[in-house]
């Protein structure tokens, strides 16, 4: 199913960027972090964590399986609605990564007030693009109130559904994420369903009703979830998947951003394929501006920065050649393109813009 990005690429750009400063306008949430006890899932002790140590992951993983839950805490989002809809806790939970090793991810799980939590099915989101610096990580902008897509959470609170939003792999202090690349994606959205329904806490069902929805690259992770799920997840009891503006095959896409307003995107996504398969080497092929700009994205880049500060720039300021063409490049991309494997067994729900 592969996708192409058109001249909408530019409005979309914009759009995203209104969507984004508007998200700065909520008072109070620059600066404030989640002030809660982290709890170990093996020893149930409480002790207090400074809010940047939650995420760095423990130097042995422990003992488990993928959608354990390492460590969680307790959350209050930043803006008013999400804390008058839903509990909301922070989890770290096993997962696994693009070359299938075990590794830790984050995510927030939020689960309605009210009701019967057992009941309610569970929704895995997938966030859209949020950039490489640390300091993008979903669940800091749900905890800051800074999450452009956090009124979509709302609508599915609202709705009974429980929420579980995935950070993806690589978000930590010093990150490395590890964007557009499905074979991470999938495992990450899946192990967040998994880690939501087996955070006691949160007091969810392992036998709820669960769905995948997404859009951009959460709709990429939506579908790649519903491509691992047969194999990597029987036991969840998947309906169906809910997917929009799909990446589906990164050179379709990754051709018409270059120069174009979202060409900060294509960095970003060269990036997270380099991180997650250290034979490519990117850094091999980066000239001055390029290590420079690899640097300052990791350092602090959100999507608005990659908009407004890297759009509009060709891959050749920053290269000294294409590695686009090199077989380690070829292989890796063609692996991460949707669709080569026809597993997904529930109804799809596809569409764009």
């Amino acid at each position: 199913m592969p996708t192409r990005i058109s001249r909408r690429a530019g409005r979309l750009a914009a759009v995203l960027a209104l969507i984004l400063a508007a998200c700065t306008l909520f008072p109070g949430t620059a600066g404030s972090e989640p002030r809660a006890a982290a709890v170990s899932a093996s020893t149930g002790a409480a002790a207090q964590l400074p809010p940047d140590d939650f995420y760095v992951p423990p130097s042995a993983l422990p003992d488990g399986k993928p959608g354990d839950v390492i460590r969680s805490r307790k959350v209050e989002p930043g803006t008013p609605t999400p804390r008058a809809l839903a509990d909301t806790w922070q989890v770290m939970y096993r997962s696994t990564d693009a070359l299938g090793k075990p590794h830790a991810v984050t995510a927030t799980v939020m689960v309605p007030k009210g009701g019967t939590p057992a009941s309610r099915p569970v929704v895995g989101w997938g966030p859209g693009t949020q950039g490489p610096a640390f300091r993008c990580t979903p669940s800091r902008m749900i905890a800051k109130g800074a999450l452009y897509e956090q009124w979509v959470i709302n609508a599915m609170l609202r709705a009974g559904y429980a929420v579980a939003v995935p950070d993806y792999e690589g978000y930590r202090p010093g990150p490395k994420t590890t964007y557009m690349v499905g074979k991470s994606l999938g495992p990450a959205l899946i192990d967040a369903v998994r880690a939501a329904q087996r955070l006691p806490a949160a007091g969810l069902s392992a036998d709820a009703p669960v769905a995948f929805r997404g859009y951009s690259q959460g709709g990429g992770a939506a579908l790649w979830a519903g491509e691992f799920q047969p194999d990597y997840a029987p036991e969840l009891k998947l309906k169906g998947i809910v997917a929009g503006g799909v990446p589906a095959n990164l050179m379709e896409v990754a051709l018409p951003l270059n120069g174009r307003p979202g060409s900060g995107f294509l960095f970003y996504a060269l990036i997270g394929l380099d991180n997650a398969y250290p034979e490519l080497k990117f850094g091999d092929v980066l000239n001055d501006a390029g290590r420079a700009m690899t640097a300052d994205l990791e350092a602090g880049g959100c999507a608005l920065e990659m908009i407004n500060k890297y759009g509009n720039k060709s891959l050749s300021s920053y290269v000294t050649r294409s590695p686009l063409v090199d077989a380690p490049w070829v292989a890796r991309y063609t692996e991460n393109t949707l669709g080569s494997s026809p597993k997904i067994k529930v109804p799809v729900l596809q569409y764009h813009a």
